[in-house]
Parts: structure tokens; sequence; C-alpha cells
């Protein structure tokens, strides 16, 4: 499929929006027709996934396959309220047992906290819960050889990490080797002062990327600095996964769609969106690793 040296990926909910057995086939048949490595299943619809049916048809066709997840504000692990917390910790055992089941080795995604608008900043009690469950959840992980990501997301979505360094910090207290940081253009585009920097930072620590453009529309239809990050990318020999995200209403259920803002539809056709983001990313590959030689 890809020959670049890192595996590119994409979001299932280009193709479909809910884990139902017609949609996971499509996405996955769609996902292998175009020539990514990996997919990205979102676990919002978890409850409705078929595991052992999804690894099989990911295995037929070669596809890896990564996990993501934010949580809800009645199940939030940056909560100071133990019983929202609690809830908080059954999500993400029921998501990590989800992603050991599919063969992943990845979840990843807003681990931390509810995707959502906070009316406050984080407590220090808040955060210090989100620390300790996510210690606990990396424990279990590590036994099965899955790496957890804290993906930066921006002010709007979370309230407890928004920049690269705050992943950092929150990772060091954390304190585990297979939790790994996980950035995101969309969200430093709003966050960070550039794009190469946050990538210099993490360094070796980076474990996952997500490319969306600012307005999660086509590659190279927005204003952001893609090339600089790709560079930035090469200079710290980034090798891991290499994701494309990108939402429409007119794929993505009604609440989750909500939740994400998508008040207006770049797109419509996934397949030839698909194409074009795997033929941008190839190219982008090509000339950043191509100038780091």
């Amino acid at each position: 499929m890809n020959a670049a040296p890192n595996p590119l990926g994409i979001h299932a909910l280009v193709w479909a929006g809910d884990t139902s057995d017609v949609a996971v086939e499509r996405a996955v048949r769609e996902t292998a027709d175009v020539g990514f490595d990996l997919l990205e299943l979102s676990l919002h619809d978890l409850e409705h996934l078929d595991v052992a049916r999804t690894r099989r048809l990911l295995e037929d066709v070669g596809l890896g396959v990564a996990c993501s997840r934010g949580l809800t504000f009645d199940a939030d692990v940056s909560s100071d309220d133990m019983a929202v917390v609690r809830r908080g910790v059954e999500l993400l055992s029921a998501s990590l047992e989800a992603t050991i089941g599919l063969g992943g080795k990845v979840f990843t995604g807003a681990l931390y906290s509810a995707l959502g608008k906070y009316p406050r900043p984080v407590t220090a009690v808040g955060r210090a819960n989100a620390v300790s469950v996510i210690r606990d959840l990396a424990a279990e992980a590590a036994k099965h050889g899955v790496t957890l990501g804290l993906e930066i997301c921006n002010r709007y979505e979370t309230n407890v990490v928004n920049t690269a360094r705050e992943a950092l910090a929150l990772a060091d207290d954390i304190g585990a080797s297979n939790v790994m940081i996980h950035l995101d253009t969309y969200h430093m585009n709003i966050e960070e002062d550039d794009f190469m920097r946050p990538v210099h930072e993490v360094g070796d620590r980076l474990g996952y990327v997500h490319i969306g453009e600012n307005h999660r529309g086509h590659l190279g239809s927005g204003h952001l600095d893609l090339t600089g990050f790709f560079h930035a990318l090469a200079d710290v020999d980034y090798r891991g996964p290499i994701t494309f995200e990108s939402f429409s209403s007119q794929v993505v259920a009604e609440g989750l769609s909500n939740d994400l803002a998508i008040w207006r539809d770049l797109w419509a056709d996934g397949r030839e969106l698909a194409e074009h983001a795997h033929a941008y990313l190839t190219t982008l590959l090509t000339v950043s690793r191509g100038v780091a030689a």
C-alpha cells in the first residue's frame, strides 16, 4: 500500500457515522481500496460495534487499526465528582478492551476529559483524578502491548490539555512509558504558536498524528502550514501513524456532528476526499523526507 516510512491512516467517520456492521464493512473496504494502511475507529458508538467481526474484516484486507474516543460530561475522569469519574473509568476500560479485541496497539483521544466546552478551568482535584485514572489504564494497556495517546485538543473541546507542553506535563505526571503524545494539526492551528516547535518539543514522545485542515475540509484548501509540519516530523524522524481526519454532517450522526460543531459541510463525497488526502499526504511525506535527507 504505502512505501513511505509512516503508516497512512484515515478516520472511519469519513466513510460512515456509526459502527454498525454495514458501516464498518464499508469503512474497511473503502480504506483498503484507496490504499491507506490503517483505519481509525472512533469508539463513541461502541455498543453497536461487533469487535470480532470487525477484526476479521481488517485482517482480511491487511489493514491496521487504531482506536480513539473522547469522554462525556457524565463520565468525565477530570471531574471532581467521583461518581462521574467512575463512569469515565468504565468507558475507558470498555474501550481499551475493544481496542485489544480488534488487535489494535493504539488507543488515543481525549482520554483525560469530556469532549466539549467547559465553563471553567480544570481544578487541581480534577486533573489529579485524570492522572490517576490514566495511570491505571496505562498499566492495564501495557499488559497487552497497547500504547495510550494523549490527544491535544483546543480550548473549546477540553480544559485539561490544549498545548504540547501541557500534554508533556500530563504524561510526565502519569509516568507510564506506554503513554505518548498525539498531535492534531486542526487543534494546533488554534492553540500553538507555529507548526514546527511543538513537534520538536515532543520529539520521540510523539506517537500519533492527526492531519486535518483548519476548516476540516480538503487538505491544501485551508491555510495550515502542513509543509512545515511535515518537515518537523522529518526532523524528529517520526515513524508513527499519520491519519487524515475530516467530518461532514452528511456522514456523521447528528449527535456527534453537533458535538464537533459541524455547522457547514465542506464535502459530501468521502471517496473523493479520501483519494485526494492519500495523494496529498504521500506527496508531503516524499518531499519532506527528501529535504531532510
